[in-house]
């Protein structure tokens, strides 16, 4: 039987990439399936956590970026501030860190093509996907996955349903962190991404603004803002992620949410996990794989998201972080592994 590569990935983002180099590096052949140009794009907080770090340097990736040396949790009158442990992450534009993916896929001796997957086909021995006959199929095609939809793997909108705005502003960074303002709206992620650069992402259950942040509206004020980029609704529950030859890295996996800034780091984490399911040929696996590696993730979140929900819970977050410090010192570390 012939097949085109062992692998078809279907997305060309971060995820799907991460896919193609795990994959490379252990000998499978692999095929991305991606209608955009590089670099991709996206709504996304742009904070590489230390342990999503590593996991990138260790296949060749370094992308340039500003370090950050911990999580602050700020609303009007206080902050919270933890450090992580091992050593810094890094805040990386979607761009810049798109480009280097892709850089370094190709030089792995990855194979593109430019077309939007519709439909997947599969039998016994392989999956058919744009005209493409792999023995794999890896979807990391995004929240709303037509991969996960054309296998019939269900999924639904979680609540609070909530959705994400991002905006780049010409500042220098001012803090060694990455500072989550909250109001009663939302929180606003600030993140050092080039010297004289900051993303700022809020999420919010309506339209967001800026001005829901005091502090933050005025040391933003007069400086240039990019256009905005937006996606959701965030929360994405999906039932599985394997089906017979397919399997589902990243967003297109299930999403809880954005709060705690980890969907990059865990795709890449993904990535490896299914990438050996498919080398033993184990690919239910893989689904005991992902969810070990998004445990404390989706744990940590959902509570945080849910505790957050209710006002009177929301104005007490912050206090509550920089009461407990030892507390706040801990969940932020466990993230950040």
């Amino acid at each position: 039987m012939t097949f085109d590569a062992d692998l078809l990935v279907v997305g060309g983002g971060p995820g799907g990439l991460a896919t193609a180099l795990h994959a490379r590096a252990q000998g499978l052949s692999v095929i991305v399936a991606e209608p955009r140009e590089n670099p991709i794009d996206k709504a996304c907080g742009e904070g590489l956590m230390p342990g999503g770090l590593a996991e990138l340097t260790a296949l060749g990736v370094d992308p340039a970026g500003i370090p950050f040396r911990g999580i602050a949790y700020v609303s009007e009158h206080r902050r919270a501030e933890a450090r992580f442990r091992t050593g810094p992450g890094r805040g990386v534009r979607r761009t810049t860190l798109h480009a280097a993916l892709s850089a370094r896929a190709k030089e792995q001796d990855t194979e593109w093509i430019r077309t939007k997957v519709t439909a997947v086909e599969q039998d016994a021995h392989g999956v058919t996907a744009a005209g493409v006959r792999a023995r794999w199929l890896i979807g990391a095609d995004g929240l709303h996955s037509t991969v996960r939809r054309s296998v019939g793997i269900a999924s639904s909108t979680g609540s609070p349903r909530r959705h994400g705005l991002r905006w780049h502003y010409r500042v220098p960074p001012w803090s060694e962190s990455v500072e989550v303002h909250w109001s009663r709206w939302g929180e606003a992620y600030v993140t050092p991404v080039e010297p004289d650069l900051v993303g700022v992402a809020i999420l919010s259950r309506q339209r967001p603004e800026i001005d829901w942040f005091p502090w933050l509206a005025k040391h933003l004020d007069g400086a240039d803002r990019g256009p905005a980029r937006g996606c959701g609704p965030l929360r994405q529950v999906v039932s599985r992620r394997v089906a017979g030859r397919v399997l589902l890295v990243g967003d297109a996996a299930g999403y809880e949410d954005a709060l705690t800034g980890e969907g990059i780091s865990l795709a890449v984490k993904q990535a490896a996990v299914a990438v050996r399911a498919i080398v033993d040929d184990a690919p239910q696996s893989y689904e005991r794989g992902w969810h070990r590696v998004t445990r404390d993730y989706r744990l940590l979140t959902r509570g945080l998201v849910l505790a957050s929900t209710p006002m009177v819970s929301r104005r007490a977050i912050v206090p509550a972080c920089a009461t407990l410090p030892p507390l706040f010192r801990w969940g932020v570390n466990v993230l950040a592994s």
